[in-house]
């Protein structure tokens, strides 16, 4: 399963779908969406995110088990520095292990401040470094402490993330290089909304790859795609979200169909950019993680 995984990411076209477990005790309803759109059948895998924005989610690694078991397909599952320390961390992955939740995006997390639980405090005993490399220790067969384990864990799969935009290109790249460096083979990035800012990162991260080459290190970009159907949603992102570039035609295409058509002709021009781009990104460099907030038809009408 992950083998052919990996493959795709380096050989193939590669695709993967981003699902957010609710705050529920129960994630079968959104397992049961995806199947009922037949999504497993346009996508490489899936992901699932841990707790974003810092709200109370259902856990990313019981829902990761849930869709491999259903669809037979790999999935991403994140895990956030936020809210383990090292002992918490590794004995996720110990169990995880067991069952085959072995593909792991390493985030640091967004701040405990932001939470919906009162008073709610960050562990943060590192960034996502931290978790990369006790992945390259459990990949060797010990434990973060370098004593060995009882059993070598079956092989993770290290993944990580960065923005997709910066002021000076230059620091995306050290980044990158960061995170090839503690061992990630995938990195995604946030969305991106234009082919020259994808024909950008992917030229930083050939240089990230050769400056790690000493190392025998390197990574494959995965770029984030997030379709926009409102304005008010590329407002926002523009103005409110850190590493991410929504360009201004992108926000005077989506006013003048909302203040011609409403909300109808808004979602039509939306889509349309978002088809277009997700198009160019493919035939361009066809390893795209698609994020669409759970709003599983567009996945399909995008992937279709």
């Amino acid at each position: 399963m992950f083998d052919t995984l990996i493959d795709k990411l380096e050989n193939s076209t590669y695709i993967t779908l981003e699902t957010t477990p609710g705050h529920s005790p129960q994630f079968s309803p959104t397992v049961d969406k995806i199947d009922a759109l037949g999504l497993d059948k346009l996508v490489d895998g899936f992901s699932t995110t841990d707790n974003p924005l810092a709200k109370l989610k259902y856990n990313a690694l019981f829902a990761a088990k849930m869709l491999q078991d259903r669809f037979n397909k790999p999935v991403i599952a994140t895990m956030s520095m936020r809210d383990r320390n090292k002992i918490a961390l590794q004995s996720d992955l110990l169990g995880a292990n067991e069952v085959d939740v072995r593909a792991i995006l390493a985030l640091t997390g967004d701040p405990a401040t932001i939470s919906d639980q009162p008073h709610a405090k960050g562990v943060f005993e590192a960034d996502s470094s931290l978790l990369l490399d006790i992945i390259s220790a459990f990949n060797s067969g010990m434990n973060y402490a370098g004593k060995p384990l009882t059993y070598k864990p079956k092989e993770l799969y290290p993944f990580a993330v960065m923005n997709s935009y910066a002021k000076n290109p230059k620091t995306l790249q050290k980044k990158m290089q960061k995170k090839i460096k503690h061992g990630a083979i995938g990195i995604i990035t946030q969305p991106v909304y234009d082919l020259e800012n994808a024909k950008q990162l992917l030229e930083l991260k050939e240089i990230a790859n050769n400056e790690c080459c000493g190392e025998r290190k390197s990574a494959e970009l995965i770029l984030g795609v997030f379709p926009i159907t409102k304005l008010r949603t590329a407002q926002f992102l523009a103005a409110h979200v850190p590493g991410i570039n929504v360009p201004d035609n992108w926000i005077e295409a989506l006013r003048i169909a909302n203040a011609n058509g409403g909300a109808d002709e808004e979602y039509k021009v939306g889509f349309e950019l978002s088809k277009k781009l997700f198009d160019e990104l493919k035939e361009y460099h066809p390893k795209i993680h698609l994020m669409t907030a759970n709003q599983f038809q567009i996945a399909k009408d995008i992937l279709v």
